[in-house]
């Protein structure tokens, strides 16, 4: 069945699928005595209720180093809370905190540090994760294993560039140069869309023997994904299977999406129903919540629900992601009920929630318009908060803004300062935008400059051309050269004077009747070379020359 075009949105699916196991066969022509039945049986439940004891430990303790993280509870707080609280610092400043850890006496074992960098990697906090490998390195001494020579070069590669990356490979022993660092280098081409080098190092490591495992065609597959090119992608599968190389839960994710970007709802579903029906390939949770997404682009809402219930079949109760895909998932598919229905699950399943829980529903009221359930979502998430996000201070923000509560935004970010979370450039961003749509330039300048001051200490921050163009018709319109200059002094601070926003200061003296002959001067010393649009402004503004 052909479809017309879909707005896809390629979900991620995760990498940690379940592992494959056949069952046995039965003979039914010998079954054994009824007594043995009875011991089997009753041996069956003791393992079962061994198996329900280690997952409720498991369970457990996962909780408690969740916990421990964000409640800093045991004398002073744990080294991870102390990172995460470094929010964007600056280069240094990991260094710094684990410098003072040390100093405190405390433990620094190689495990756990290779923990930390791993969940700082999972929120995207690459410089500070890299900074991390780097001190462990070269200040503490520690060797890198296979693994952590892998995770190192992807956090080069986002951090200093692809060039690093290669350089720091080239460095390595060549007994580290193995399938897991080959794979990361070839990893940071497909990021990239570096199709060349990518295939370039895909041929060499199948000259090593290095590309017999389905991670290499996984990101291959998601490179093609990437450059639109989806018809590339059943033939790569069908390459993998020719060379014994079984497809796993991620291959069959993007897959389905690969024939979604088709238009073919039929081969997505062939797709889920041949993993249902085999035996090599058990479905994971991702694979479900894959196929949902799909339907959610093709408005085929009660197939997302039906996929969706085949997920949640598969729920046990030790991961929350499945709960979040689940509240994304139904919210995506307009079904309010369900979004709340599984919240309460999260919230039986996990005696604590977690930041990323609360982001995840406050995402889902906001895009589902429950704007009451929304905001009481946001008190119960402050109630219990431990360690501050911004994210969901600017998501309520947002919502606040959207429906001209300002006063109340506003608010919101006065009690965020005061919790000691801060603000930062989104904040502002929102405040910005909403300003300048109302005209109130006042309060817009006056987020401007906050955003400014927050990027001279050290923030990495542009303001988009949108903005300036905003602010700089404003200025024309009202004629106001003040305000203009004002406003371009602030844009040289924050290095965005350029063409453009000269153009609008132009038009502003012009506008205003006034003249102004150094402008000529500064234009050339900004290193501005002027269009003949501007000429003709300058001689107007300046006098012919």
């Amino acid at each position: 069945m052909m479809m017309g075009k879909l707005p896809i949105r390629l979900i991620s699916a995760s990498r940690r699928l379940l592992s494959t196991a056949s069952p046995a066969a039965v003979e039914s022509s010998s079954l054994p005595p009824p007594s043995e039945v009875a011991a089997a049986a009753k041996d069956g439940k003791k393992k079962e209720k061994k198996k329900k004891k280690n997952n409720k430990k498991q369970k457990e303790k996962k909780e408690g180093e969740e916990e421990n993280r964000e409640s800093g509870r045991g004398g002073g707080k744990p080294l991870y809370r102390r990172l995460s609280e470094l929010g964007g610092a600056a280069e240094g400043a990991v260094s710094r905190t684990l410098n003072k850890w040390v100093k405190e006496g405390r433990p620094v074992k190689v495990m756990d540090l290779v923990n930390h960098v791993k969940d700082l990697r999972k929120y995207r906090r690459y410089k500070h994760a890299l900074e991390m490998m780097d001190w462990m390195v070269n200040t503490r001494g520690m060797n890198m294993s296979w693994t952590n020579h892998a995770i190192r070069l992807d956090l080069i590669a986002k951090v200093r560039g692809i060039e690093s990356a290669e350089d720091y490979f080239c460095s390595l022993p060549e007994t580290a140069k193995n399938q897991r660092t080959y794979g990361a280098l070839l990893n940071c081409y497909c990021l990239e869309k570096m199709v060349d080098k990518a295939t370039a190092l895909y041929q060499k490591m199948k000259e090593l023997n290095l590309a017999s495992n389905t991670l290499v065609y996984n990101n291959l597959m998601a490179l093609y994904m990437k450059l639109e090119q989806p018809e590339k992608v059943p033939a790569l599968v069908e390459e993998m299977k020719a060379n014994n190389i079984a497809p796993d839960n991620m291959t069959n994710c993007i897959l389905m999406n690969s024939y979604a970007k088709l238009n073919d709802i039929e081969s997505v579903e062939g797709v889920i129903h041949q993993m249902e029906d085999s035996e090599e390939v058990i479905p994971h949770w991702t694979a479900y919540s894959t196929l949902a997404g799909i339907y959610n682009s093709a408005g085929l809402f009660k197939k997302t629900e039906s996929a969706l219930k085949k997920l949640e079949g598969l729920l046990d109760g030790r991961e929350r992601d499945p709960f979040h895909f689940l509240i994304s998932l139904y919210a995506g598919a307009g079904n309010l009920e369900e979004v709340h229905r599984v919240w309460e699950s999260l919230k039986k399943a996990f005696k604590k929630q977690t930041n990323m829980s609360y982001l995840t529903m406050l995402q889902a009221l906001n895009k589902l318009n429950d704007f009451d359930g929304f905001k009481a979502c946001y008190k119960e998430w402050e109630s219990v908060l431990v360690t501050y996000d911004p994210r969901l201070t600017n998501l309520a923000i947002g919502a606040h803004l959207r429906n001209d509560m300002v006063e109340e935004a506003e608010s919101l970010s006065r009690r965020a300062t005061e919790k000691g979370g801060g603000l930062d450039f989104r904040t502002c961003d929102l405040f910005m935008d909403y300003y300048l749509k109302k005209d109130e330039m006042n309060s817009a300048l006056g987020w401007l400059e906050t955003a400014t001051r927050m990027a001279k200490e050290g923030g990495e921050w542009k303001l988009d051309g949108d903005k300036i163009q905003m602010f700089m018709k404003y200025y024309e319109k009202e004629k106001d050269v003040d305000g203009a200059e004002a406003f371009c002094k602030v844009l040289k601070t924050l290095d965005c004077l350029g063409l453009k926003a000269y153009e609008l200061l132009l038009r502003t003296y012009a506008a205003s009747g006034r003249r102004e002959r150094s402008l000529r001067r500064r234009v050339e010393e900004d290193e501005i070379k002027p269009t003949p649009k501007i000429q003709k402004l300058l001689d107007i503004v300046c006098g012919k020359k």
